[in-house]
């Protein structure tokens, strides 16, 4: 695929973070109805550690110069599959979306090249409104790996926090103690191996990582079973900008699942969102998990609001280009 005339690209630097930034607002204006990225955001995106600017990121401009799109290849590990982002202002950069992903699929081929892999699995967000981008997609031979609901419930209306199930007691994690922090991880970390798509991180690996989504450690909480740690809550600052609440993960040991732990966390999460002021509760569910958590979520009042497609394509590896060698 190929731009208009006149339209060009190039990659970007730091200085382009408040154009792709007003790029990225109107594309999630479009895509959810509000913002949902900061400058810090396009910062962190630029500068995370697997990505190279001037290899996995472009900018597509139009006839004036005019910055209208922005693509990155994310992996937050370094290792497992790539995520590509393609961001366009919808009302002038739609044209640039089209070109922009096959210039990054064609960078995915050269990452698996040089990983030594034969080839990666890429995968796509699709927000409900987004139907063209699905088309692009679908034209590029993605297919539908997974769908997540976005979940939500005011908290004008929350009521008095019942008490937990008998035995079962929730407290803040204790942020300043390493062994409790190293606790929480070893919670969600075996919590979700029987996730789909999950990918393992290393304490220390996880412990750089959470900073990432912010840390008011108010609003982690652990939950104990008659003294044994069986659950974790991480809450997250990524909703402030709508005065929301955000529950990033909700872990519950295997053993202790089914007796009221996630629902005891959840509430006092909540709870704790409300005495901050916040109007509102939210998080994300993957359809594809085994826990089926969609009816814990429903008992402590949390609704559908909106849902997320994700695609994937298997991208093989541009052949090495092996240099002759002299005699």
């Amino acid at each position: 695929m190929t731009l208009p005339a006149g339209w060009s690209t190039r990659r970007p630097t730091l200085d382009d973070v408040p154009a792709i930034l007003a790029v990225v607002h109107a594309a999630d204006t479009f895509a959810v109805g509000h913002p949902d990225f900061d400058a810090e955001d396009v910062e962190a995106a630029l500068s995370a550690p697997y990505v190279d600017p001037a290899r996995d990121s472009w900018l597509a401009l139009d006839q004036d110069g005019e910055v209208v799109g922005w693509a990155i290849v994310d992996n937050p590990t370094g290792v497992g599959r790539e995520f590509v982002e393609v961001y366009v202002d919808p009302a002038r950069g739609h044209q640039a979306r089209g070109p922009l992903l096959t210039r990054q699929l064609d960078r995915v081929a050269e990452r698996a090249a040089e990983r030594e892999l034969p080839a990666l699995t890429v995968r796509c967000a699709v927000f409900e409104p987004e139907r063209d981008w699905q088309r692009l997609l679908e034209e590029a031979g993605f297919t539908l790996a997974k769908r997540y609901v976005r979940m939500h419930r005011p908290l004008a209306d929350l009521p008095a926090e019942p008490a937990p199930p008998a035995g079962v007691t929730v407290r803040p994690v204790r942020a300043d103690d390493e062994l409790d922090l190293r606790e929480f991880h070893r919670i969600f970390d075996t919590a979700f191996r029987d996730t789909p798509d999950y990918e393992p991180l290393g304490f220390a690996e996880w412990r750089k990582k959470i900073t990432q989504h912010g840390t008011t450690w108010d609003e982690w909480f652990v939950a104990e079973v008659d003294g044994v740690a069986a659950g974790a809550l991480q809450s997250s600052d990524q909703a402030l900008d709508q005065d929301e609440g955000f529950v990033r993960s909700l872990s519950v040991l295997p053993a202790f699942r089914r007796r009221g732990v996630g629902a005891a966390l959840l509430r006092r999460a909540f709870a704790r969102y409300a005495e901050k002021g916040r109007t509102a509760a939210g998080l994300g569910v993957d359809l594809t998990n085994p826990t089926t958590p969609l009816s814990l979520y429903r008992s402590v009042g949390l609704r559908e609001t909106r849902w997320t497609d994700m695609y994937e394509l298997v991208v093989p590896a541009t052949a090495l280009t092996v240099p002759p060698t002299g005699v």
